[in-house]
């Protein structure tokens, strides 16, 4: 009823700032210490967006400058409701969630990453998700382990 009492350009401007929900992860919502405390860091910088937003005089600006920042909200307080804190691993015997392993590739490449959580997991830091191909095949495994990626074999070097 709202909108049918509106100009026609107020009317398109609300339908352009109903931005859909983030896909949350069908995955359990592993993080560590680090990532936990990244989503927290997260939701107080979508606060802050949302609240110089709100100061906006125009009200079709506000609705576009506002939305962004309260979908971030609904995505980073479900995150953080069903976040599970995993510690570090004790051991570094065989590759865990947290765990850093380093191996070479068929090509001479060798690589490091930290198995993470996937709101945690930046490949160019050095860091994938705990559910991305080559994390789940090097899970469980120990150094001198080679496994198979798809036509390359990975050997593991270092757990740490």
């Amino acid at each position: 009823m709202a909108v049918a009492f509106t100009k026609e350009e107020s009317a398109e401007t609300a339908s352009e700032t109903l931005l859909p929900d983030r896909a949350i992860s069908p995955h359990p919502n592993l993080v560590t210490e680090t990532g936990l405390k990244a989503l927290e860091l997260q939701v107080h910088e979508a606060r802050q967006a949302y609240e110089a937003a709100s100061t906006i005089e125009d009200v079709n600006e506000r609705r576009r400058q506002t939305s962004g920042p309260l979908r971030d909200l609904r995505y980073l307080a479900e995150r953080i409701r069903t976040a599970q804190l995993v510690s570090n691993p004790i051991s570094t015997a065989t590759v865990a969630f947290g765990s850093t392993v380093t191996f070479s590739r068929d090509d001479g490449r060798v690589q490091t990453y930290r198995i993470v959580g996937e709101d945690e997991a930046d490949p160019k830091a050095g860091s994938i998700s705990y559910v991305a191909p080559v994390a789940r095949i090097l899970m469980g495994k120990a150094v001198g382990d080679v496994v198979a990626v798809g036509d390359q074999e990975l050997e593991i070097i270092e757990i740490s």
